[in-house]
């Protein structure tokens, strides 16, 4: 699978932004697929998966309630609506993709599939 993130700007605290990660190659629909960040010199961190039928979303604390991920699997794209933006999430937000949902949500590496990061900067 191939992903390929975008979306990502410059917002202002309180702003929303709704990024989107599409796929090709491997069937889509066959994947669990999640969020991560990296902030500069932080440690990249699980924000947001969702189950292969769609019917279960797992989130990280910080963003419960603020961000929500969803996928659409006839255009082989998975989304996360990001609403309430705070300074600190900016990051680095990456998409991936594994047959594990468990992996998904408590991994932060090892997953079959990574795409490139997009960049989400929030001023105050």
């Amino acid at each position: 699978v191939q992903l390929q993130a975008s979306g990502g700007g410059l917002v202002q605290a309180g702003g929303s932004l709704r990024l989107s990660c599409a796929a090709s190659g491997r069937t889509f629909s066959n994947y669990a697929l999640g969020w991560f960040r990296q902030a500069p010199g932080k440690e990249r961190e699980f924000v947001a998966a969702i189950s292969v039928s769609g019917g279960s979303t797992y989130y990280a604390d910080s963003v419960k309630g603020r961000f929500t991920i969803s996928r659409d699997n006839a255009k082989s794209t998975v989304y996360l609506q990001m609403n309430s933006l705070k300074p600190e999430d900016t990051a680095v937000y990456y998409c991936a993709a594994d047959s594990s949902l468990i992996t998904i949500v408590t991994m932060t590496h090892g997953m079959a599939y990574w795409g490139e990061g997009t960049q989400v900067t929030v001023s105050s």
